[in-house]
């Protein structure tokens, strides 16, 4: 056992969220849940498909179309809505700064699950191969505890486990 204790794992992360602390965040994704609600709208993945997002490139397409609205606002059709426009673009501008902030920390929030479960499956391996070899050693228990967990590890999971994920083979 001392030589397993010894080959100690890489905890790539270590974190701790006390409960108040949890409770706060989801306060605060209420909040902003109840300040969107009927405010915003849930596209279908073909919708988001037809419509995109807006590139950089258009993005100065719109600027300099507003620009020039503004400069000239007897050039614009008369089946164009500048009121409707303008609300438009002023809720973009004001959503756009807001949507970076948000998807910045559910990146993170996704790496740092990504490195929980990692430092979780790494150790889960380790203790599945410390069943195999206890049971091996006819460890009282043990054998039962590696079957159990030995039918979670069949050859074609590790296979597309390690394709994917570069999984450890057991």
């Amino acid at each position: 056992l001392k030589t397993y204790k010894n080959m100690a794992l890489e905890n790539l992360i270590s974190l701790t969220l006390k409960s108040e602390e949890l409770e706060k965040l989801s306060s605060a994704l209420k909040d902003i849940q109840g300040i969107l609600k009927n405010k915003t709208v849930n596209l279908t993945p073909e919708q988001r498909g037809q419509y995109g997002r807006i590139a950089n490139q258009n993005k100065l397409i719109v600027d300099k179309a507003k620009s020039y609205m503004e400069q000239h606002p007897n050039w614009i059709p008369r089946f164009l809505d500048k009121e409707e426009f303008d609300r438009d673009y002023i809720a973009r501008q004001q959503l756009e700064t807001h949507v970076q902030q948000l998807e910045n920390l559910a990146q993170q929030l996704v790496d740092t699950k990504t490195l929980l479960d990692h430092d979780n499956y790494t150790n889960a391996l380790s203790f599945y191969r410390m069943m195999r070899f206890l049971a091996g050693e006819n460890e009282p228990g043990a054998k039962t505890v590696y079957q159990d967990m030995k039918v979670l590890f069949n050859r074609t999971n590790i296979q597309s486990s390690e394709d994917t994920n570069n999984e450890i083979e057991v």
